[in-house]
Parts: structure tokens; C-alpha cells; sequence
């Protein structure tokens, strides 16, 4: 037990004839931790990117009700009606009547023979 702790203190196992073998397994597993890194990285840019989005589209959404309430109050009549008085255009006094329009019925083919 205390050679083998040794050992590996001294890094015998790096240096020895069959070290190939065991320097293949470090250089595998150097490869591997950079790749675990490079995910990463790339998933927190990823949840990054989305935050970032998600606090536009919060953001939008409340400039579209702020407008759209905006609107609600602009299409107001009595918003409309200050808004002519400033031009002395004044609301009617009398009511509007509604027009109707008769279509005329058409004749068949018949109908206009036998006139």
C-alpha cells in the first residue's frame, strides 16, 4: 500500500514502459473535460440568449397595452369631439336618418315576354 501511494506521488505510473497505454487514458479524458466544457458554455449562452428574449417580449407586450389603451381613449367621442371643437367642426344637433335603397325586383325571362 505505501509503494503504491508512493508511486503514484512520484508519478511512476507516467514514466514506466507500459505508460502509453496510461497516457492515452489522460489525454482521453483531458478530451472529455473539454468537451464537457465547451457544452456548457454553450448551453449558458443559450439560457442567457433566451432571458434576454423572454424580458424583450415582456417588455413589448406591455408597450402594446400601454398603445393600445392609448387608442381606446384617442377613439372616445368626447375625445373626438374636443379634439374638433379646437377646429370649430361642432357635433350635429339633429339625428341621422337612415336611407333606404329599394332594389328593384328583377323580372324572369317570361315575365318581360307576356308585357
Amino acid at each position: 500500500m505505501k509503494n503504491g501511494v508512493y508511486g503514484i506521488l512520484k508519478a511512476r505510473f507516467l514514466i514506466e514502459d507500459d505508460s502509453m497505454k496510461n497516457w492515452r487514458f489522460i489525454v482521453f479524458l483531458i478530451g472529455l473535460a473539454i468537451i464537457m466544457i465547451a457544452n456548457t458554455q454553450s448551453f449558458e449562452q443559450k439560457v442567457f440568449k433566451i432571458n434576454e428574449l423572454t424580458n424583450e417580449v415582456k417588455e413589448l407586450r406591455s408597450e402594446f397595452v400601454d398603445r393600445r389603451s392609448e387608442l381606446m381613449k384617442l377613439k372616445m367621442e368626447s375625445t373626438v369631439s374636443e379634439k374638433m371643437v379646437e377646429k370649430e367642426i361642432f357635433p350635429s344637433t339633429v339625428p341621422p336618418t337612415k336611407i333606404k335603397v329599394k332594389k328593384p325586383v328583377e323580372k324572369s325571362f317570361l315575365q318581360k315576354l307576356w308585357q
